[in-house]
């Protein structure tokens, strides 16, 4: 398990190689607040753009939880091939990387310097029951939501928020996921 953190770890700065999935020539749109203690909890992966450290990887999910001292403990699970599979997991903090929290900055090995990667917010519903989620590099892109299974319309408006924001869409993959 500690490997595949320090290879999530050590892949997450690589993002800033970047714009492999997104022009950076076009400004990245954040939401205007996240209350965190609303976001904690667990998302499904409805679908991504590839990246190394997610590579076979089914039945994605990621669960945040908000610590005391404010930043936010992060297990991200997926089961390698097939939904039967066993889950592993890798485990990072995500510290606020402005007062919005529409930014974090997500670290899978602290101990280490510069192995944190960006994560913003580019669109959360009201009921912060579905978020899509960018690099303004362009390394990666997520759209993520409470349920494993979610409608048509709010698959395009994830997909219409990540071109918006200069992403590549036709790259995007979907995750599979428990009744898929």
């Amino acid at each position: 398990m500690k490997y595949i953190a320090l290879i999530a770890a050590l892949a997450l700065p690589a993002c800033s190689m970047g714009g492999e999935y997104r022009d950076t020539d076009v400004p990245m749109q954040t939401v205007d607040f996240v209350d965190l203690d609303r976001y904690s909890g667990l998302w499904y992966e409805i679908a991504r753009f590839p990246v190394s450290f997610e590579e076979g990887c089914v039945g994605v999910t990621a669960e945040y939880a908000l610590n005391p001292d404010g930043t936010v403990k992060v297990v991200n699970t997926c089961r390698e091939g097939s939904l039967d599979a066993e889950p592993r997991s890798s485990t990072a903090i995500a510290t606020k990387a402005d007062e919005t929290a529409a930014k974090l900055k997500v670290d899978f090995v602290p101990l280490i310097p510069f192995t944190s990667g960006d994560y913003w917010v580019l669109d959360l519903d009201e009921g912060y029951q579905t978020v899509v989620v960018g690099t303004p590099t362009g390394f990666a892109g997520w759209i993520l939501a409470r349920q494993p299974q979610i409608s048509e319309a709010r698959i395009n408006r994830g997909i219409e928020v990540l071109r918006a924001n200069g992403y590549d869409t036709s790259q995007l993959t979907f995750t599979p996921q428990p009744g898929s």
